[in-house]
């Protein structure tokens, strides 16, 4: 589903950030990727996202859709997809970021809507869906509040239920447990491996030892723009 053929990213300013990196995620993998501040994970993600470019390599995206009876494949190829695709491209991605990045001034079944809203969804459609994802997240009761009159733990799930939406194949969760407590933290990440039994493929991005040990699933390490290890277990691999 995702491959990274020996991409380089070099910026402006000399920066080495990744250097010939070589990875391949399975359809329906759940991935921790870990590292050091300044290891090469946000520009990794940034690629991934298509913020940024790869200076040298391929990033190869597969997106399989169900269309009736068959399997209906789409590839992107990050490398030399035009701008006009991008947003296209992204709509596959579901998201989930470290600071929540919801509207304060919509409820939470608004801002879950509104992700459904801008790729064209009906009223009908949203009207169904928005409250049997929030069940999925375990927030049925909190649909009509804001976010400002939720904990932490609650705004992360309502970015996770937004990243569900679209009903993405691709969950990408950069640092979802920065800014919530070791026990929301743990909330969180039972979700994302709910989620992937579902049959998504799940990245997450993180620093957090603990439970990255914890879940023991694939890590693949990063130091210095390079995968120094790539294995099941925890971020000691």
């Amino acid at each position: 589903m995702i491959e990274f053929r020996d991409v380089s990213k070099v910026y402006k300013n000399g920066t080495v950030a990744l250097d010939g990196v070589n990875i391949r995620i399975a359809d329906g993998e759940f991935v921790f990727i870990v590292g050091e501040s300044g290891a090469g994970k946000t520009t990794l993600m940034k690629l991934l996202l298509r913020e940024e470019k790869a200076t040298d390599g391929r990033l190869i995206v597969r997106c399989d859709k169900q269309v009736g009876d068959k399997v209906q494949p789409t590839v992107y190829d990050l490398s030399k997809i035009s701008n006009f695709k991008v947003p296209y491209y992204r709509r596959e991605l579901g998201v989930v970021f470290q600071d929540f990045r919801l509207f304060p001034n919509k409820t939470v079944f608004e801002n879950v809507a509104f992700a459904m809203q801008v790729v064209g969804e009906s009223n009908r459609v949203i009207k169904r869906r928005v409250p049997a994802i929030l069940n999925i997240v375990n927030l049925t009761d909190k649909q009509n509040s804001y976010p400002s009159q939720l904990s932490g733990g609650e705004q992360q799930r309502v970015a996770l239920a937004r990243a569900l939406a679209n009903n993405p194949q691709i969950i990408i969760a950069d640092e979802p447990t920065g800014n919530i407590d070791p026990k929301m933290s743990l909330e969180i990440m039972n979700l994302l491996v709910k989620i992937h039994k579902r049959g998504k493929t799940v990245i997450v991005v993180t620093h957090e030892k603990d439970l990255v040990d914890y879940f023991k699933q694939r890590v693949i390490r990063i130091r210095d723009g390079k995968v120094i290890s790539d294995g099941v277990g925890g971020m000691t691999v």
